[in-house]
């Protein structure tokens, strides 16, 4: 029976033709959920950790490709010099702003855009504009990776231990190797330290003692401090956002069946070299915490990657583990302490002791998942410009981690529809809720590179995946500008 209508009971209702409330607005449901989705999956790195899918993070190392059969290549020869390097060019202020500045102004950015363009060898920026600081996001880890590569030096490394215990005890030692693996992966760049190879190790020794049978412990406590930074939100851990920071894991704190992240990443990590153990053949009576006996002989060890190549990879896909991992180094060796806490203080030190601009200056992570990190743009050009110098070539690792716009790392899904940025973009991104931010450096139409900041921290979330296209059109306008005096632009 038609349904009637309260006001004219015996006139039937109208057949509605079309399609329905319910039609339409499914397909803008469908839209934002996408949109949603994509922007989770960039901020909170849920692919990796969830779905399996790596993004831009490189699977070997391009050096180590094979040449195609049949290529029969000459001997590289180190080349006669051919010519002086060329003089450096300064920037005309003016080309840069006419370049930069109607890009800044896309309301898609919201009310709070900061922004600063210099040379690489200057002091002084030749374009600012903005009032910060700003929230800068994952552009923290550029002033953490600078603060490692200084206290630690790029070469130096971490290793995990196994050492005697007690009677018919093994001890398995976290020493801090941010990129330990369970499992030994070939086409890993870096390569990693793994706990199957340890174990194999382990196994040998053990045989030359005579011991088939033991108890496993395992030592974290290289690390101090929580493991969970309290300047972070209360949902990042619960949510598997990141993982609780601790001087041994593996894979970063993963599960090992691939799907979401584990309580308790030293324990996981024993558990898995464990299993390991027992397939090598030696007898494992039980597992639990511990703490190696001073002096303790060694039976076995595996080594981390140096730490220029860590920094390499942690910037490229913007891994917030690693930092974090890095940062209580840092803490560990410039301060005695390998807590978040020291770790924060001993980067401003370093910082402050390259002359890089600290105004405003306050981070309470190494990574930026902290929404309370503070600080100016001009501190990340001064970070960038002091990196890219050649008078610091230790730091060189911060400018060769920088992602590739279109080509590596977190830039590898950027700048399709922001051509003229392509290969000419390297940055840092940042990402938070309502935040974006490019800090890098770029070659413009006119071969002459710059240092730029483009950030914005006030963004609407439903304007996200715009405000980023906005800001890889700013870079993007840098490299198609000869801003060089001179140049003619």
């Amino acid at each position: 029976m038609a349904r009637r209508d309260a006001d004219h009971p015996t006139r039937k209702r109208a057949r509605r033709r079309g399609p329905g409330r319910v039609a339409l607005a499914l397909p803008v449901l469908l839209v934002a959920g996408l949109v949603g989705g994509a922007v989770a999956a960039d901020e909170y790195r849920w692919g990796p950790t969830h779905l399996g899918w790596k993004g831009g993070d490189p699977g070997k190392d391009p050096a180590a490709v094979a040449l195609p059969g049949g290529l029969d290549l000459p001997r590289v020869e180190e080349p006669d010099e051919v010519a002086e390097a060329a003089p450096v060019t300064p920037l005309d202020p003016d080309a840069v702003r006419r370049a930069l500045a109607p890009r800044l102004g896309d309301d898609d950015l919201g009310p709070h855009v900061v922004a600063a363009v210099a040379a690489l060898d200057g002091t002084e920026p030749v374009f600012a504009r903005g009032k910060d600081p700003l929230l800068p996001a994952s552009t923290t880890k550029l002033l953490t990776a600078v603060a490692a590569l200084r206290t630690l030096g790029p070469g130096a490394t971490f290793d995990t231990t196994v050492v005697e215990g007690g009677l018919g005890e093994i001890v398995l030692v976290g020493g801090g190797d941010p990129l330990l693996a369970s499992e030994p992966d070939p086409d890993a760049w870096p390569v990693r330290a793994d706990l199957r190879t340890l174990a194999e190790r382990t196994a040998d020794g053990l045989r030359q003692r005579g011991l088939a049978r033991v108890k496993l412990s395992y030592d974290a406590s290289l690390f101090t401090g929580p493991a969970v930074n309290p300047h972070w939100e209360p949902s990042y851990v619960p949510d598997q956002v990141v993982s609780p920071i601790t001087a041994l894991w593996a894979d970063s704190g993963h599960d090992p069946s691939g799907w979401g992240r584990v309580e308790d990443p030293a324990r996981a990590a024993a558990v898995v070299f464990a299993k390991a153990l027992r397939r090598a053949g030696v007898k494992v009576t039980g597992v639990a915490p511990g703490t190696a006996p001073e002096r303790a002989e060694e039976v076995a060890d595996v080594t981390s990657p140096p730490v220029d190549q860590i920094v390499q990879r942690l910037l490229d896909v913007s891994d917030n583990e690693t930092t974090e991992v890095m940062l209580r180094h840092v803490g560990r060796v410039a301060l005695g302490e390998a807590s978040s806490a020291a770790g924060t203080r001993a980067v401003g030190e370093v910082l402050s002791n390259l002359a890089v601009d600290l105004t405003g200056w306050k981070q309470y992570d190494g990574s930026g998942l902290s929404r309370d990190n503070r600080f100016a743009a001009r501190t990340l050009v001064d970070v960038l410009r002091i990196a890219s110098s050649p008078d610091n070539p230790d730091l060189r690792a911060v400018v060769e981690g920088l992602p590739v716009a279109g080509f590596t790392g977190s830039l590898t899904s950027r700048f399709d529809d922001q051509r003229d940025g392509l290969g000419r973009v390297r940055a840092k991104t940042g990402t938070l809720t309502g935040v974006h931010a490019l800090a890098g450096i770029v070659t413009g139409a006119d071969g002459v590179p710059m240092i730029f900041v483009v950030a914005a921290d006030k963004v609407s979330p439903a304007k996200s995946l715009d405000a980023r296209s906005a800001l890889d059109g700013a870079a993007a306008a840098l490299a198609s500008c000869s801003c060089g005096v001179g140049s003619g632009s």
